[in-house]
């Protein structure tokens, strides 16, 4: 019996942690709320191949940094012009695209370009906040300190040493492929046929990004990788959360108000805080 009650309580244990329903009465009153489960047996398969990739990389991280610091690499002009371009469009770019999608889309009342750029934002800040705190953690040494010195790693080194050794993961990665992930994901559900389209495009750009980091010698190719992995992971998860919760309290704040023509010839700013509550503020005439 005891032994029965053991693995009735493990199968309910990795139940809850595959967010699967653990009994029918459970799953039918799950249904009552969202058919859209936040985790799935595809999010394992992403965080094996991430890891996998991860360890083959990290055997190779000195060979891949002297190769892309070779002489003749680097005194490629437009090498540098791309890398730098490729750099800054993940970050500080994907944060200002996002914020700026988000307030154009309430501007002009376009909800799905308001919806991009507020899920943009938040799985940019999740990816980030994941980034940082692994960085301090984990504390590992940048190439340009030490090369071929790949293995420096310092359990929270990453807090009070210094940029210098917040190399793992990497945070451009993190970000650029948080943003392909989200936009690549809700546009897909929106218009199944561009899938194809934004996808490939998106996350190319999010490649290059990574391996520009690998090039200016400030990460390894295993940051690059988890970042890689973490910043879809991000993404995935934040469209997903949105989709399996619609008409959050986050929602309902950032994507409810509306600028409307007054009485008076000028405009009001209308907020709504919560479901027929509403503030509304005069706007400047135009």
């Amino acid at each position: 019996m005891n032994r029965y009650r053991m693995c009735r309580a493990q199968v309910v244990l990795m139940a809850v942690l595959l967010g699967l329903p653990c009994s029918p009465a459970m799953a039918q009153s799950d249904s009552t709320k969202s058919t859209i489960q936040l985790f799935t047996y595809r999010d394992g398969a992403l965080a094996s191949g991430v890891i996998l990739a991860a360890l083959l990389a990290r055997r190779l991280d000195d060979h891949y940094a002297q190769r892309l610091q070779d002489s003749s690499t680097q005194a490629n002009e437009k090498l540098h012009k791309l890398a730098t371009v490729v750099r800054t469009t993940a970050a500080p770019g994907a944060y200002i695209i996002s914020t700026s999608m988000y307030v154009v889309g309430r501007v002009v009342k376009n909800d799905h370009l308001a919806s991009l750029g507020l899920h943009g934002s938040e799985a940019l800040l999740l990816g980030e906040f994941t980034g940082g705190v692994l960085k301090g953690l984990i504390g590992r040494q940048r190439p340009y300190v030490t090369p071929q010195n790949s293995h420096s790693f310092g359990f929270l080194r990453g807090f009070g040493g210094g940029d210098k050794f917040r190399s793992f993961p990497s945070g451009h990665s993190l970000a650029a492929f948080a943003a392909a992930a989200a936009v690549s994901s809700e546009t897909a559900g929106w218009w199944p046929n561009t899938r194809w389209i934004f996808g490939p495009v998106l996350f190319t750009g999010a490649t290059l990004t990574g391996v520009s980091r690998m090039y200016d010698n400030k990460h390894w190719a295993s940051d690059v990788i988890v970042g890689a992995g973490l910043g879809t992971f991000a993404g995935l998860k934040v469209v997903r959360y949105n989709n399996a919760h619609p008409g959050s309290r986050l929602e309902k704040l950032f994507l409810s108000g509306s600028i409307v023509p007054n009485a008076n010839g000028g405009h009001d700013l209308h907020w709504s805080l919560m479901p027929g509550l509403s503030l509304a503020q005069p706007a400047r005439r135009p």
